[in-house]
């Protein structure tokens, strides 16, 4: 039997918003506006005022938010731009270092090192685990971090009120474990995310991966694809030697319970199209949009 110690009052939407929660709140009205209006290339006045901000505060918040335009932002939501990421998508996997994240010229990475839990402590529903978890501003929401004294085992993302459910998807997932609300212990995870300044190869992120087997060679492949480039479906399942799998990867790819550090939003389909995002389309965009900002839109 699952046991959770939650305090309903970290779960209730916040009052005065976070800096960042407030940026996200404006750019997820701009993205759904922009992701209806992009072929008609819609003005800045325009894209404000779906914001809710003005002009020059939309311009001044992409620039904060992913030191980006909002005209760049714009290009980066194109399905041209979408297609652009995929261009060598199977050769970028077939070079990827085998350890992941790391590699030569990957100076915009969020380094990674990661492990995998036995078959056995996923089969029994995480029995016997102590999961940690806090809420925590980001730049795509509220993230809901989860630990291990082994290391990051959860992130997922909830907009405003939807953070009780959000938790609640997560702890579906390994039923048996024992969760503990820590927002203090989480806290340096959080910040080691977001924070790109504290993506330093020397001190990796430590990842614990909880899944299937199939499930945690998708995800490690995930790993492999580098910031401002995506791979379709495909090419991960030609990438496990089971070219077959396209939709089992996608099953795989939608499970992933450490969102963004595992990259499933760089998994397009073949033609560019932005399939389901388990936390959504829109945060899906957003991920993209930031990360273009972070390399330089194509």
């Amino acid at each position: 039997m699952m046991t959770l110690a939650i305090h309903d009052q970290r779960l209730a939407k916040p009052g005065p918003q976070n800096a960042a929660l407030r940026d996200y709140d404006s750019v997820r009205r701009a993205i759904a506006f922009i992701s209806e209006n992009w072929r008609a290339q819609p003005t800045i006045e325009a894209m404000a005022d779906a914001a809710g901000v003005t002009p020059d505060e939309l311009h001044h918040l992409f620039r904060r938010w992913a030191s980006i335009t909002p005209k760049a932002f714009m290009q980066a939501l194109t399905l041209d731009h979408a297609k652009g990421l995929l261009r060598d998508s199977a050769s970028i996997l077939d070079a990827a270092l085998d350890s992941g994240l790391s590699g030569p010229g990957r100076l915009h990475d969020l380094f990674v090192t990661h492990e995998a839990m036995s078959p056995g402590e996923w089969k029994n529903g995480g029995a016997g685990l102590t999961l940690r978890y806090g809420f925590h501003p980001s730049p795509f929401g509220t993230a809901i971090v989860i630990a291990t004294d082994r290391g990051l085992s959860g992130l997922a993302f909830a907009d405003p009120g939807e953070e009780k459910i959000a938790l609640a998807d997560m702890t579906r997932r390994w039923p048996n474990a024992t969760y503990v609300e820590d927002h203090e212990g989480t806290a340096p995870l959080a910040a080691r995310i977001f924070d790109s300044k504290l993506w330093r190869p020397d001190q990796p992120l430590r990842v614990v991966l909880i899944g299937t087997d199939f499930e945690v060679r998708v995800w490690e492949t995930l790993l492999k694809i580098p910031m401002g480039r995506a791979v379709s479906y495909s090419d991960i399942a030609c990438n496990i030697s089971n070219p077959k799998a396209s939709r089992a990867v996608g099953a795989a790819v939608g499970r992933n319970p450490v969102s963004f550090v595992v990259p499933c939003h760089r998994a397009l389909g073949k033609s560019g199209t932005l399939t389901g995002y388990h936390w959504g389309i829109t945060r899906k965009q957003a991920m993209l949009g930031w990360e273009a900002g972070r390399v330089g839109v194509q």
